[in-house]
């Protein structure tokens, strides 16, 4: 009952205002392990569909170069020039692979969350400088967790690399004596082998430890209810804010009247369309009504009442009027007290002659 009461915990879903203010600060939930998979994931793609023709345009242009040596210009200009003509070549050979590599680490952040673009994260913080806070975070759960995920990754993936490369140990052999487009075949033709089992795995651990870091990050979002309080303080005004509210505080009001359930003396009922609890003990000024509820409500009253044995008495204007005139938590009004008293003598006999 003490945690029903604290509004200070923090056990109510984010409002999307919440999150949408997280948002504006560039906090999201983000795992480095997807960035890392859609990298590599196009680097494999990069390594089979255009190596032969990034190879190709390089050994093309060297073997002019070394075809023509004799003819170049050693002068500074000269060399300048050729320098600039090599860097276009490397420019031209390379700008695809390149881009589709920036495109998947883009990728790999927007599939986690949509476009961010916040100034937050670099405001300058003493936190960020502070040796004893880089001390904390060095020695941190996470810093922890990160380092052991990373030892697993690395053995993981180097067991696959030599499961997979250790039969071919003797074709690698060969090689030494094989010329160099033979080596550069095969070298490609493991590469990918290799990498497209790395891939697979890594697509695992990245959506394992998507769904770890989305759940970290929304049990951090997660807010009190004093919290809610204030926020619809802030925007009051909104039917959809208050409708939440008040789903919630439906939720609340019903969660602790059916815990409280157990602890009636009786429950009076009407008998399928109202039910209201009811405890008295001895000192007390009068009954107090600890549940009470229509339909569904009562139906869920009467199920935890002989789940846990509480006596149910049909009592149909009584069970009316005090679902009427009586709030949860509130005594039971002076007009019913003959009623309720007959009821609850009726209980107290009833249970002394089962005693006998």
């Amino acid at each position: 009952m003490a945690g029903d009461n604290d509004d200070t915990e923090k056990s109510e879903d984010p409002t999307q205002k919440k999150l949408d203010d997280a948002l504006k600060r560039g906090d999201v939930a983000k795992s480095q392990e997807v960035n890392t998979w859609f990298v590599i994931a196009a680097a494999t793609l990069v390594l089979i569909a255009f190596s032969g023709d990034m190879s190709r345009s390089l050994t093309t242009m060297m073997r002019g170069l070394l075809a023509n040596a004799h003819s170049i210009p050693a002068d500074g200009r000269g060399l300048m020039k050729l320098t600039d003509k090599i860097g276009v070549e490397i420019l031209a050979a390379v700008a695809i692979p390149f881009l589709l590599l920036a495109l998947a680490a883009v990728a790999g952040s927007l599939v986690q969350h949509r476009f961010v673009w916040s100034a937050e994260q670099l405001k300058p913080k003493f936190s960020k400088v502070s040796p004893i806070a880089g001390l904390g975070r060095l020695f941190s759960k996470q810093a922890l967790g990160n380092f052991v995920k990373g030892l697993l990754k690395l053995a993981l993936v180097g067991g696959v690399m030599t499961g997979l490369l250790w039969p071919q140990y003797h074709r690698l052999e060969d090689a030494i004596t094989t010329d160099m487009a033979g080596v550069l075949a095969l070298t490609k033709a493991l590469a990918v082998q290799v990498m497209g089992v790395v891939v697979a795995i890594l697509a695992i651990i990245a959506a394992a430890d998507f769904l770890f870091q989305y759940r970290q990050w929304h049990e951090k979002q997660k807010m009190s209810f004093q919290e809610m309080k204030e926020e619809f303080k802030q925007t009051e005004g909104d039917p959809v804010i208050k409708g939440k509210l008040r789903q919630l505080r439906m939720a609340r009001m019903r969660k602790r009247m059916m815990s409280n359930v157990p602890k009636a003396s009786v429950v009076i009922t009407n008998p399928t369309h109202f039910a209201v609890a009811l405890q008295y003990e001895k000192g007390m000024n009068a009954p107090l009504c600890l549940a009470k509820g229509a339909d569904a409500i009562a139906m869920k009253i009467r199920e935890m009442a002989t789940l846990h044995g509480i006596p149910i008495v049909e009592n149909p204007p009584l069970a009316r009027a005090l679902h009427a005139t009586v709030e949860i938590d509130e005594e039971v009004p002076p007009e019913h007290y003959k009623a309720v008293a007959e009821v609850i003598g009726y209980i107290m006999r009833m249970k002394q002659g089962l005693r006998r």
